[in-house]
């Protein structure tokens, strides 16, 4: 009998990662960093655009400027949403608060007044969540969620990422705080995992920082480069600028 694994009806292909879950190789981490001395050396800071640029070339895959149902960056068949949080003290940030997109229930489902019945409107929250996610993997095999968390003052970086899931809405209970925003409850836990913003739609998710998260920092900090020096490199001339009549 062979010992190939037995081919089974509805089996889907295995899935070819580019590295395990979470485990970032060093090189994919230090290519991430060089990029962050980069954008020192040139006096630019970094935003979450940036971050996934930076992701993308660190690991040779290709960064979309819109999202594809959540998906920022590609790679062959896997696919990762990007995020970047501030810290004062990434090293022992215990959770982060993800920005997720803009849920319009207002849009999506046509609920005009959020506030009449708050759990449709939480349900009609995750349910626009859900349905990028099935976007996303409609084209892609693997999808994950990549966090940097980031202090641009001490340079201390904390690096995780864990598999975009969809919600079961009915596992969630929601409330509304003193702010006027909706927050949603982990029936089992009572933890609170979302906050939905009505005014704006901001979507936020909180999510545990793993003890296996990669923590570096960067122990040179570059003086920032004059513009003469650039535009020596560049070779500028004066009849670069043409004056259009």
């Amino acid at each position: 009998m062979s010992s190939k694994p037995p081919k089974l009806r509805g089996h889907d292909k295995a899935r070819h990662s580019l590295y395990p879950l979470g485990e970032f190789p060093d090189d994919v981490v230090i290519g991430i960093g060089g990029q962050i001395v980069h954008r020192l050396a040139v006096g630019y800071n970094i935003s979450g655009d940036d971050f996934a640029e930076m992701f993308a070339d660190s690991i040779s895959g290709t960064h979309f400027n819109k999202p594809l149902g959540v998906t920022d960056v590609i790679w062959n068949s896997c696919s990762w949403s990007v995020k970047t949080v501030q810290a004062k003290k990434p090293f022992k940030q215990p959770s982060v608060r993800l920005i997720t997109g803009r849920n319009s229930p207002a849009f999506s489902y046509g609920i005009s007044d959020p506030k009449a019945n708050v759990e449709e409107t939480g349900v009609a929250v995750l349910n626009i969540w859900n349905e990028r996610v099935n976007q996303s993997f409609n084209n892609h095999d693997d999808l994950r969620i990549v966090v940097l968390v980031r202090n641009m003052s001490t340079l201390e970086f904390v690096l995780f990422e864990f598999e975009a899931v969809r919600y079961p809405p009915f596992n969630y209970k929601w409330e509304i705080n003193r702010r006027g925003n909706f927050e949603g409850f982990d029936k089992g836990t009572n933890k609170h995992r979302f906050t939905w913003q009505p005014h704006g739609s901001q979507f936020t998710v909180i999510e545990i920082v793993p003890g296996s998260a990669y923590k570096f920092r960067i122990i040179r900090r570059p003086g920032i480069i004059e513009r003469r020096h650039i535009l020596n490199l560049v070779r500028f001339k004066k009849n670069w600028i043409e004056r259009v009549f």
